[in-house]
C-alpha cells in the first residue's frame, strides 16, 4: 500500500471512528427518549432524528455549512470562544459523517431498548435498586449488544459518507479526503481506474466487515433475549 493510499485509509478510519464513538452517547440518549419517553413533540423529534435519511445529503451538508461557516451561528461561537474552525477540517468531516449515521444508530439502539423486558427493571426496583443502578445492572447489559451493533452500523455508514462531507468540508487531500471522496477524485483523472479499483475494494471490505459484525451482534442479542 503506497503512502497516498495509506493516508486515505487511515483518515477514513479516523473520521469513521470519531464520528461513531463521538455520536454514540447522543444516539443512546435520543433512542432512550424515543423508546421510553412520554412527552409532547415526540413525533416531531422522531422525524428530526430521521430527517438525514430522507433529505438529499447535499442539503445536510449545506445546512452544516451555513451553521458552521465563520459567519454562521455555531461557527462564530467556536471561533470566538475557542479560536477554532471545523470548516475544511477532518473534524468537520467527522461531524458530517456522525449526523448522516445518527438515524441508523438511534434506530438500532431504540429497537434494542424496546426489546428489554421492563419487568426485570421493575423487579430490580422492587428489590431496592435505584434508577441508576437498575440502568447499569439491567438495562445497559441487556441492550449492550444492540448498542455495539449500532456502533458498527454507524461506522459502516460513516465510511461511505460522501454528499454531506464534500458539500461541508470539500475534498482536501490529507485532511478531508476519505475513501468515497478519493474514489470520486480518481474517477475525474485520466488513468485513475487502478486507484478506483483499489479504493473500492478497500471500502467494500471495511464496510462489509462492519455490517457482518453488526449482524452477528444483533443475532447474539436475539438469542440472549430468547433465553431470558
Amino acid at each position: 500500500m503506497n503512502d497516498g493510499l495509506q493516508t486515505i485509509v487511515s483518515l477514513s478510519l479516523l473520521i469513521g471512528g470519531v464520528a461513531t464513538f463521538g455520536s454514540l452517547p447522543v444516539a443512546f440518549a435520543l433512542a432512550w427518549l424515543l423508546a421510553r419517553g412520554r412527552f409532547p413533540g415526540k413525533i416531531l423529534l422522531d422525524g428530526l432524528v430521521h430527517l438525514p435519511l430522507v433529505v438529499p445529503p447535499v442539503v445536510t451538508g449545506w445546512m452544516l455549512l451555513l451553521a458552521f461557516a465563520p459567519a454562521g451561528p455555531l461557527g462564530a461561537l467556536l471561533d470566538q470562544w475557542f479560536g477554532i474552525t471545523i470548516l475544511f477540517r477532518w473534524t468537520g468531516a467527522a461531524l458530517a459523517a456522525a449526523i448522516m449515521a445518527m438515524p441508523l444508530m438511534v434506530r438500532a439502539i431504540r429497537l434494542s431498548l424496546e426489546s428489554v423486558d421492563q419487568r426485570l427493571e421493575q423487579a430490580a426496583r422492587t428489590l431496592g435498586a435505584g434508577p441508576w443502578r437498575t440502568f447499569v445492572t439491567i438495562t445497559l447489559p441487556l441492550s449492550f449488544p444492540g448498542v455495539l451493533a449500532a456502533a458498527m452500523l454507524g461506522f459502516a455508514r460513516s465510511l461511505g459518507e460522501f454528499g454531506a462531507t464534500i458539500t461541508f468540508v470539500s475534498n482536501v487531500p490529507g485532511e478531508t479526503q476519505t475513501l468515497p471522496l478519493a474514489i470520486y477524485a480518481a474517477l475525474q483523472r485520466p488513468g485513475g481506474e487502478a486507484m478506483v479499483s483499489q479504493l473500492a475494494a478497500i471500502s467494500i471490505a471495511l464496510s462489509l466487515a462492519a455490517l457482518i459484525l453488526s449482524e452477528l451482534l444483533a443475532r447474539r442479542q436475539g438469542r440472549r433475549l430468547h433465553v431470558l
